[in-house]
C-alpha cells in the first residue's frame, strides 16, 4: 500500500505550522527554522533575514522626482506661489472637462452594465469605438487593433515591454517625457538619446538620430506633439524620421497622446497614415483633449498592414495586458457617448486658450535679456533657454529655477529633468492672470541677476 504524507497541525500560540514528512515544511520553509528561500537562519526568525528589493525596483528611477525632491525650494512668504510645472490641466480648475464627458460617465455607471471585470484588452464595443474615432482610409483600424489601457502611460509600458528585451537599446528623443527612459532602464533596456534641435523648432536631427542605430536597436520612440517642448513636426519631417525607420528596419512607438491638441494653422498627421510599410503602435488616451487625466483611460493603435509584426506582436500585447485587468470597465462604457457627443467647440476653445497662453509667455520672455523662449505650435508646454553666461551665479537650470522659487515663488521645471539642461519647461495651463503676474516675476528675477558677459562690458 502507498504511504501517503501525513501533516500535524500544531498551535504553539504563535500561530498554524504545519510539518510534512522529514520536518520537509510546507512552502519550501524548514520546520526547524533552518532555512527560508535556501538562506540559513539558524532558528533566529524572520527579523534576521535582510530582505533586499528586485532589481527592477532597483532600477527605477523618475528623473522629474529625483531633481525635484532634491531641490530646496521655500518660497517667498510674500508671494502666493505659482506652480508652472505640473503637466496636469485639471490643477487650477480653469479647464474643466465638457458636460457631455460628464454625462457620459453618469450614463455608464447609472446603465449598471460596466461594474464587472473587462477583458483585459478592453471590451470589444469600447474598443470598435476608438477604432472608428481614429480610423482614415491612410491607416484603417478595427477593433482587434485597438488595446484599452489604464492611462497612456500603460500603453508606452506595453509597448517598450512587447518590442524590447533586456540587453536592447531603443531611441528616445532629447529632450523627451522622462517616463520612457524610467519603464526602459527598469527593464535592462538602454536608452539612446537623439537630440532635437530649438533652433529649428525642435526638429530631429536626423544625421544624429541614424548614427545611433546599431543591431540591438528594437524602437524608435516619437513624441509628436512633444513633451516638454510643444512643438508639432510637419509631415515633410515625419517622411523624413519615416524613412530612416523604413531603411533600419525599425519599428515606431509613437507617442500621440498630444494630437488634437494643435495650434490653428498647424496640422498633425498621424504617423501611421504616412507610412503603409512601417509598423506602428500608437499611444493616446483620454487625459489631455478630453482633460481627465484621472480618468485612467488609454489605448494602444496597432498599425502594421503589411503583417510585419505578425500574430506575435499582438498576442504579446494581449499577454502583457493581463498582467492587469486592463483600463477602467466604467470609462471603457464612456467612450461611446464621449467621442460621439463632445462639441467640437469644447476642443477649439481649449485650443484657443493654450495657444493664447502661449503667446502671451513668448512674447513676455522674448524680451526678458538672458532668456531665449521656443514658441510652441502645440500641447501645453513652452520650454526657455537660458543664457547661463549672463547669471554667474547660478550653477545650472536647476539652480536658477530653484532660486526663482525662492525670489518670485514662480516653480518652473528645470529641463535637466529632460535630459536638456540650462533650459526649463513652463505649463501654459494655468489661468491667464497668473501666466501674466508669473511673467512678470521672471522678468523681475532675470533683471536682478543677469550680468553682462566681460567682451560686452568692453565695447
Amino acid at each position: 500500500m502507498d504511504t501517503k504524507p501525513s501533516y500535524v497541525v500544531q498551535m504553539n500560540g504563535n500561530g498554524v505550522h504545519s510539518k510534512g514528512l522529514n520536518g520537509t515544511g510546507v512552502n519550501g520553509k524548514s520546520a526547524n527554522g533552518q532555512s527560508v528561500n535556501g538562506k540559513s537562519l539558524n532558528g533566529k526568525g524572520f527579523h534576521h533575514v535582510n530582505v533586499k528589493p528586485s532589481e527592477m525596483a532597483n532600477n527605477t528611477l523618475n528623473p522629474i522626482r529625483a531633481i525635484v525632491d532634491g531641490m530646496k525650494i521655500t518660497p517667498n512668504p510674500e508671494k502666493p506661489m505659482i506652480a508652472l510645472s505640473i503637466g496636469d490641466p485639471t490643477v487650477f480648475g480653469n479647464l474643466p472637462t465638457d458636460e457631455t464627458v460628464l454625462q457620459a460617465l453618469k450614463d455608464s455607471i447609472d446603465s449598471q452594465k460596466y461594474n464587472g471585470y473587462a477583458p483585459s484588452v478592453g471590451y470589444l464595443k469600447s474598443r470598435q469605438v476608438v477604432a472608428n474615432f481614429y480610423s482614415c482610409p491612410e491607416a484603417p483600424l478595427d477593433a482587434e487593433d485597438v488595446i484599452l489601457t489604464s492611462g497612456c502611460s500603460q500603453a508606452i509600458d506595453l509597448c517598450i515591454s512587447v518590442l524590447c528585451n533586456p540587453g536592447d537599446n531603443i531611441l528616445v528623443p532629447c529632450p523627451g517625457f522622462s517616463l520612457y527612459k524610467t519603464l526602459a532602464v527598469s527593464m535592462g533596456i538602454e536608452v539612446k538619446l537623439y537630440n532635437l534641435l530649438p533652433e529649428k523648432s525642435w526638429e530631429v536631427d536626423l544625421q544624429h538620430l541614424e548614427s545611433l542605430i546599431d543591431e540591438r536597436t528594437s524602437c524608435l520612440i516619437v513624441t509628436n506633439p512633444s513633451n516638454p517642448c510643444g512643438s508639432v513636426f510637419t509631415k515633410e519631417h515625419l517622411q523624413q524620421i519615416l524613412k530612416v525607420a523604413s531603411k533600419h528596419c525599425l519599428p515606431i512607438l509613437a507617442d500621440e497622446i498630444y494630437s488634437d491638441m494643435v495650434f490653428p494653422g498647424c496640422s498633425c498627421p498621424s504617423m501611421a497614415s504616412l507610412s503603409s510599410s512601417v509598423p506602428i503602435l500608437s499611444c493616446g488616451g483620454l487625459a489631455k483633449r478630453w482633460l481627465v487625466p484621472g480618468w485612467r483611460m488609454g489605448w494602444i493603435l496597432i498599425h502594421d498592414r503589411n503583417d510585419i509584426f505578425g500574430p506575435e506582436i499582438r498576442q504579446g500585447l494581449v499577454k502583457l495586458s493581463q498582467r492587469i485587468l486592463g483600463a477602467c470597465s466604467i470609462v471603457q462604457g464612456a467612450l461611446e457617448g464621449i467621442f460621439n457627443n463632445t462639441p467640437p467647440s469644447f476642443y477649439n476653445s481649449t485650443i484657443s486658450f493654450l495657444k493664447s497662453n502661449s503667446e502671451i509667455c513668448f512674447n513676455e520672455l522674448s524680451t526678458v535679456p538672458g532668456l531665449n523662449p521656443v514658441m510652441p505650435s502645440g500641447a501645453m508646454y513652452l520650454m526657455v533657454g537660458i543664457d547661463m553666461d549672463h547669471f554667474p551665479e547660478f550653477k545650472n537650470d536647476v539652480d536658477f529655477t530653484e532660486r526663482l522659487v525662492i525670489d518670485q515663488s514662480v516653480f518652473c521645471l528645470p529641463a535637466s529633468a529632460f535630459e536638456y539642461p540650462n533650459f526649463f519647461r513652463i505649463v501654459v495651463t494655468v489661468p491667464e492672470e497668473m501666466m501674466v503676474e508669473a511673467c512678470v516675476r521672471i522678468r523681475e528675477f532675470c533683471q536682478r541677476y543677469y550680468r553682462p558677459r566681460s567682451c560686452e562690458l568692453d565695447q
